[in-house]
C-alpha cells in the first residue's frame, strides 16, 4: 500500500480532529496551576485509572512487544508482570502518604526531606529520562505509519507533534486525561481487529495458530536458571520490579495521578484500574507476536527484501492484510499511544519545571506568572521533543548516540532516592547526594562499556550484566552509600522523621484519622 487510502485517511483526520477540540473545550477553565496541573482534584478514579493505563501503553508496546515475542518468547512480558505486587504498596503506602505531604510535584517531597538542590536534581533527572522516552515514541509512529502508507516520516512527526502539543497546552491536565479516556478505547479496539485477523485468516483458524506457537515455544518467559548474565526469567524480574516501584513511588506521570482526584478512595481505584488493565493489554500485543510467526508459517507467505527485523512484520502485516477503514483505525490507536504518553508527560514537565524549578529561583511569583511559565513549558518541550525525534529519523548516529547515552545517565537513582527519604530516618543531604554522585559515576560507567557498542572497551573492567540491570544496581548504589555516607554527617532534625514512613505512620495513629491498613487508603479523606 504505497497510498494512504481515503477511508483510512477520514478516520485518523476525525481522531485529530476529536483530540483538538477537546482541547479548545477545557481551554477555558484553565485559569490557575491547581487547575492545569492537577485539574481541581476533580477527576473521578476511573477515569485517572484509564488515563494511567494510556499514558503506560505507548506506541513501543505497539511495536516492540510484537517484534519481541516473533523473533523469541514472552520473556519481555515478565517485567510487566510485577506492576502486581508494586500496586499494593502503592495503594496502601504511596498514594496516602504522597497526598498528604505534596500538593502538585512528587519532587517537593524530595525537597521537604533533603533540601532544595535535592529536588532540583530529582526533577532534572525525571525530564532527562522522559525527553529520550518522547524522542522514541515519536519516531516508532512515524516510522510505522509510513511504512503502512508511504506518508513523509517527517510531516507524520510534525503533525503528530502539533496536534499533541495544541490539546496540551489549551485544555491542561483536565484535556490531558479525558483526551486519554478516549484515547484508552481506541487501543482496544485497535488490538481487537489486530487478534481477530491474526485468528481467522490463517488457515485451521485459532486452533492451528495457538498450536503452532506453542509448539516453537513461543510462549515460553525466558529460562528460569537464576544467570543475571543473560536476560532470562529472574532479570527480567528484578527489572521489572525496580522499575515500577520507580514509577509508582518516584514518577511524577503516575504520582500526579494520585494527586487528580477528590479522595484517597478514588485515588486508589483509579490506580488498581490503570495498572491492572496494562497487563492484558501487555499480554495482547504478545501474543500478537507469537500469532503473527504463526500466521506465516501457516500461510507460507514470503517477505520482501526491506524486511530486515522483527519489528517490522506487525506494521508489514498490517499494510497487507488490514482493510480500509480498519486499518485506519488501528493507525488511530497507534497515534492515541503516542499521543496519550507524549501529553502527560508534557504536563508532568510542566509542573516540574514550574513548581520545581521556576519557583526555587522566583518565591514570590503569581499564580497567573507560573501558569504562563508552565504553558510556555509545554510548548517548548513539545517542539524540542519534536526535533528531536526529526533528528532521530534523519541521523541515528554518534552525536544523538551521545544525546541518548548522557540523559541516561542523568536519569538513575530516582527509586533509591526515596527509598532513602521514605524509610531512613538517618538519612540526610550531605550522605543522599554522596549517594548521588555515587549512582551517577556507576551508572556512567556501566552506560558507556555495557553492551557490544560500548563508548568505552575497558576489557575485563566492562559492565558485565545486560543493560536492563543498569537501572537495578544503580538505584542500591544511592541507596546504600547514600545511607552509609549519612553517618558521616550530622543526623536530620527531629521534624523531619515524620517526612519517613515511621513519623507518617505514628502520625497516622495519632491523630486516629486514617487507621493504618485497608481503611485507610479506602477511607474518604483526600
Amino acid at each position: 500500500m504505497e497510498t494512504l487510502r481515503w477511508l483510512d485517511l477520514v478516520v485518523i483526520v476525525i481522531y485529530m480532529a476529536g483530540m483538538a477540540f477537546i482541547g479548545l473545550w477545557f481551554a477555558r477553565r484553565q485559569t490557575s496551576t491547581e487547575r492545569y496541573f492537577v485539574a481541581q482534584r476533580s477527576i473521578p478514579g476511573w477515569a485517572m485509572g484509564i488515563s494511567l493505563y494510556a499514558t503506560v501503553i505507548s506506541s513501543v508496546t505497539f511495536i516492540a512487544y510484537p517484534g519481541a515475542a516473533y523473533a523469541g518468547n514472552w520473556n519481555e512480558l515478565v517485567p510487566g508482570l510485577m506492576v502486581v505486587p508494586v500496586l499494593v504498596l502503592a495503594v496502601f503506602l504511596f498514594i496516602p502518604f504522597y497526598r498528604r505531604v505534596v500538593g502538585m510535584s512528587a519532587y517537593e517531597y524530595f525537597g521537604k526531606r533533603f533540601g532544595g538542590r535535592t529536588r532540583a536534581f530529582s526533577a532534572v533527572a525525571f525530564a532527562c529520562g522522559h525527553f529520550s522516552k518522547l524522542a522514541f515514541v515519536f519516531y516508532l509512529v512515524a516510522l510505522t505509519v509510513n511504512s503502512m502508507t508511504g506518508w513523509n516520516i517527517y510531516w507524520v512527526t510534525v503533525i503528530m507533534g502539533v496536534v499533541t502539543v495544541f490539546y496540551t497546552f489549551c485544555g491542561g491536565l483536565e484535556a490531558v486525561i479525558w483526551t486519554d479516556v478516549i484515547q484508552g478505547f481506541v487501543k482496544v479496539f485497535g488490538i481487537i481487529i489486530c487478534l481477530g485477523f491474526l485468528l481467522f485468516l490463517p488457515p485451521g483458524g485459532p486452533a492451528a495458530a495457538f498450536h503452532t506457537a506453542w509448539q516453537a515455544g513461543k510462549f515460553n518467559l525466558g529460562s528460569l536458571d537464576f544467570d543475571l548474565t543473560q536476560k532470562g526469567f529472574w532479570v527480567m524480574t528484578f527489572y521489572g520490579l525496580f522499575w515500577f516501584l520507580q514509577q509508582y513511588a518516584a514518577d511524577q506521570t503516575v504520582v500526579q495521578r494520585y494527586l487528580v482526584t477528590a479522595s484517597n478512595r478514588q485515588a486508589v481505584k483509579g490506580t488498581l484500574l490503570g495498572g491492572l488493565l496494562c497487563v492484558p493489554v501487555w499480554t495482547a500485543f504478545m501474543l500478537i507476536g507469537s500469532l503473527l510467526w504463526s500466521f506465516y508459517r501457516l500461510t507460507g507467505e514470503k517477505f520482501p527484501g526491506y524486511i530486515t527485523k522483527s519489528d517490522q512484520i506487525f506494521p508489514y502485516f498490517l499494510s497487507t492484510h488490514i482493510p480500509a477503514g480498519l486499518a485506519g483505525l488501528f493507525m488511530a490507536s497507534l497515534f492515541a499511544a503516542a499521543m496519550s504518553t507524549i501529553s502527560s508527560t508534557l504536563n508532568c514537565l510542566a509542573v516540574i519545571g514550574t513548581e520545581d524549578i521556576y519557583r526555587r529561583f522566583q518565591p514570590m511569583a503569581s499564580d497567573a506568572r507560573r501558569l504562563q511559565v508552565g504553558k510556555g513549558i509545554v510548548v517548548g518541550a513539545g517542539l524540542f521533543t519534536t526535533v528531536i525525534a526529526i533528528v532521530l529519523a534523519r541521523y541515528a548516529g554518534h552525536a544523538l548516540s551521545l544525546y541518548f547515552t548522557a540523559t541516561a545517565i542523568l536519569s538513575g537513582g530516582l527509586l533509591g532516592l526515596f527509598f532513602l527519604a521514605f524509610f531512613s530516618t538517618r538519612a540526610n543531604a550531605r550522605g543522599v547526594w554522596a549517594g548521588i554522585i555515587a549512582c551517577l559515576v556507576f551508572t556512567g560507567w556501566a552506560t558507556c562499556t555495557e553492551g557490544k557498542d560500548q563508548w568505552f572497551d575497558l576489557g575485563r573492567y566492562n559492565f558485565p550484566l545486560p543493560g536492563v540491570m543498569i537501572g537495578v544496581i544503580g538505584h542500591v548504589v544511592l541507596l546504600v552509600v547514600g545511607y552509609l555516607a549519612s553517618f558521616f554527617f550530622a543526623p536530620p532534625e527531629p521534624a523531619l522523621r515524620e517526612l519517613t514512613l515511621w513519623g507518617w505512620l505514628k502520625k497516622q495513629k495519632e491523630r486516629a484519622v486514617e487507621p493504618v491498613g485497608a481503611s485507610a487508603v479506602l477511607g474518604q479523606n483526600p
